[in-house]
């Protein structure tokens, strides 16, 4: 495997979509951390979130969906106001994201927890 920046961003924007969807791993909270045994996850629709930086530092909500053309992540709440007045739903880089609260609704992903170890 290549350690050049250039292959690097290359591999990035033609990564197949189950690669994207591990790209799409945010940091979990302390609690989580502790809990889980885990540094990060891959996001999913549902999960609570906060926005670490940028314009909507510190707010929390749920993730909405999850954009895994341009990694980008739609968050609740996180809208701008557009010049004709119109709100849109910012979308946000994983990278910028904390993940508060996991939705463990899924059995698939409760199996996914349970057998990294």
């Amino acid at each position: 495997m290549s350690t050049q920046p250039r292959k690097q961003r290359k591999y990035i924007y033609t990564a197949p979509l189950h690669a994207r969807h591990k790209l799409m791993s945010v940091t979990l909270s302390n609690d989580l951390r502790e809990e889980h045994g885990r540094r990060s996850m891959p996001i999913r629709t549902g999960d609570t979130v906060m926005v670490m930086r940028g314009d909507f530092k510190n707010h929390e909500g749920k993730v909405e969906k999850v954009d895994l053309k341009n990694y980008r992540i739609i968050v609740e709440g996180a809208n701008v106001q557009k010049p004709d007045g119109n709100q849109v739903m910012f979308p946000i880089h994983p990278s910028n994201l904390m993940i508060v609260d996991l939705d463990l609704t899924d059995d698939r992903r409760n199996d996914i927890i349970e057998r990294k170890g």
